[in-house]
């Protein structure tokens, strides 16, 4: 998708009328979810009969189909889009609820993973490095083979631990 595209949409609808296409388009509804802002201009696109990135070409050479699209997605698109967007966010604002009403360690140990992990990377691979150079010492470095294994364990539990269960499962089947 072509960055040049959205801004030139969002005018576009503001100034055929399209309050709901050029909401979605400048981020006011579903502000950072680009899947919302594709949504819309594939449904532009759709309409126009032509592939999204040809659409700022459509706008030079044919200004009035692009209005058009534009209208017709207003109508079309946009409602069903919301709603989808209304239910994705619902769904996991009751997933965030739902976690915090558990004990703190059954959701804490993924942030504090992830954190922990980029700290030993970040020492590994900087911190130490220039310690050592700093103040002439040789600080042992931890095996990067090891913290490789841990950063995949991590990642294997992260991603529902089915990943690790399947690898074993898989290795113990040979």
């Amino acid at each position: 998708m072509l960055p040049a595209i959205v801004p030139l949409l969002a005018s576009v609808a503001a100034s055929v009328g399209a309050p709901l296409v050029e909401r979605v388009l400048a981020g006011r509804i579903g502000a950072g979810n680009a899947s919302l802002v594709s949504g819309m201009v594939k449904a532009i696109a759709g309409h126009a009969g032509v592939a999204p990135e040809e659409l700022p070409e459509l706008h030079r050479t044919d200004p009035d189909r692009l209005a058009v699209s534009v209208t017709t997605a207003e109508v079309d698109a946009a409602p069903e889009l919301i709603a989808l967007y209304a239910s994705e966010l619902e769904s996991k604002t009751t997933l965030l609820l739902a976690e915090m009403r558990e004990p703190r360690w059954t959701w804490a140990w993924r942030p504090l993973g992830m954190y922990g992990i980029g700290a030993l990377w970040f020492w590994n691979v900087i911190v130490l490095h220039v310690l050592n150079a700093v103040f002439k010492i040789a600080l042992p470095q931890m095996p990067l083979g090891e913290l490789f294994n841990l950063t995949a364990l991590f990642l294997g539990l992260y991603m529902g631990g089915h990943t690790v269960k399947d690898a074993v499962g898989k290795v113990a089947s040979r």
